[in-house]
């Protein structure tokens, strides 16, 4: 992920964007308890960059607030707070989850 963005030039983007593919993993190795695991990393005309993670389970993450005591949990609030948008999609095998950030301008925005 790292690298894709470097080649991009959005270096910028690089600790949001590994935190957030740490905390998309380890939600589907936690949940789906699958074998394998694809992460992707791909960047749009409409500047963004999208993060996906697809796994094989058809169980969609559910965003609850997290609590201090709890050491599991905080994954998605995370990454929601690090991702200009976050989703899930239904695919024929599993399911894709995702996360966007957005580049920023010359501005800092």
């Amino acid at each position: 992920m790292r690298v894709a963005l470097a080649a991009w030039r959005l270096d910028d983007l690089a600790d949001d964007g590994a935190l957030i593919v740490s905390e998309l993993v380890a939600i589907a190795v936690q949940h789906a308890r699958g074998r394998s695991l694809r992460v992707t990393v791909t960047r749009s005309e409409s500047a963004r960059v999208r993060i996906g993670v697809v796994d094989k389970s058809k169980r969609f993450p559910q965003l609850r607030a997290p609590r201090e005591e709890d050491e599991n949990g905080h994954g998605l609030a995370l990454v929601r707070t690090l991702a200009g948008d976050w989703g899930t999609d239904p695919l024929p095998w599993g399911k894709r989850v995702w996360a966007e950030l957005h580049m920023k301008d010359s501005h800092g925005r």
